[in-house]
């Protein structure tokens, strides 16, 4: 059954935007946690902030920016500076020729805590 006109069947009453962080978009709440790529000279406790925000709703009021919302920020606690992913296998190998060759990779990442959605 759909709901009446002008109303959308999911009530969101939290404020959430669309940020981008070290060329990734990430959707931030307050309260919510993120895994971003490395932010150097980052340090546990700090204060950061990311003004290109691309998106904002504020209970169903939906501001796209072009390309970047205005007056728009948001601002998080970087929980632990330095945090290893998993570790990535690569294997080559050419048939019928002896040629096997093994790389591996571990992503650095950044452990953040979100704050505040200023918009």
């Amino acid at each position: 059954m759909a709901p009446p006109p002008g109303q959308t069947r999911y009530k969101n009453n939290k404020m959430y935007a669309i940020v981008e962080i070290n060329g990734q978009q990430f959707k931030a709440e307050a309260g919510k946690k993120l895994f971003v790529h490395h932010i150097v000279g980052a340090e546990a406790g700090q204060a950061v902030e990311f003004e290109k925000v691309l998106l904002v709703d504020n209970d169903g009021n939906i501001t796209v920016g072009a390309p970047s919302v205005d007056g728009a920020k948001v601002t998080a606690e970087v929980v632990s500076p330095l945090v290893k992913g998993e570790k990535v296998l690569v294997f080559h190998k050419k048939r019928r020729k002896g040629y096997r060759k093994l790389n591996g990779h571990r992503q650095q990442f950044t452990e953040l805590t979100i704050k505040d959605v200023i918009a």
